[in-house]
């Protein structure tokens, strides 16, 4: 069982002075190239712009051979990856200022439309969709590392070292919950962020 460093902080140094990791992953019904698919690549660009127009986003990994941001390392997979016949899977790996940043994103528009979809898509998944974890704010986590806390939230449950949005932690690595109306206004600000410039 891999194991991970303590996110605890011992001193109040360490607080507001990390970063979130969120790593998603998920497996087509179909190859890439197969028509059912089409709806979730006629949505892939705008979302990803929607993320990066994003209050609290920082950076985003890119693909190797693909234009875009730098890949942070190789790209590999979990152990859930099947091969479709195109040797890819969807799955992303992103960096944010605090927790509800990325749920402000995947809960607004246009991202929550495109979840609504994603049956039509994907594999119903026996792993977990996505993970998230702290980092230290001069770190930029690999692919490598993002498959590990992902395998790792589904083999041991929430836990400091690999969480969700149903099971969050904060820096210090305690048990915390989400401000909901704090997660409705930044959906607010995103949106009215994205009319202006999508």
């Amino acid at each position: 069982m891999k194991q991970f460093g303590s996110n605890a902080v011992a001193s109040g140094r360490g607080l507001k002075h990390k970063r979130l990791a969120l790593y998603t992953f998920g497996i087509f019904r179909e190859p890439a190239d197969h028509p059912a698919i089409q709806g979730f690549h006629d949505r892939n660009d705008r979302n990803f712009l929607a993320a990066e127009l994003s209050e609290g986003f920082i950076a985003r990994s890119g693909y190797d051979g693909e234009p875009g941001p730098e890949s942070w390392g190789k790209q590999v997979f979990p152990r859930f990856y099947i091969e479709r016949g195109d040797g890819w899977s969807p799955s992303t790996l992103s960096l944010w200022e605090d927790l509800i940043s990325p749920m402000a994103f995947s809960y607004g528009e246009p991202h929550a439309e495109a979840m609504r979809h994603a049956r039509e898509w994907f594999l119903k998944p026996a792993w977990p969709p996505y993970v998230l974890w702290w980092v230290e704010r001069d770190h930029t986590p690999t692919w490598a590392e993002a498959v590990a806390r992902h395998e790792f939230l589904h083999d041991r449950n929430a836990s400091p070292q690999a969480f969700d949005f149903k099971n969050p932690f904060d820096e210090e690595g305690h048990p915390t919950t989400v401000d909901r109306e704090a997660l409705r206004r930044k959906i607010r600000v995103n949106q009215e962020r994205q009319r202006q410039l999508i």
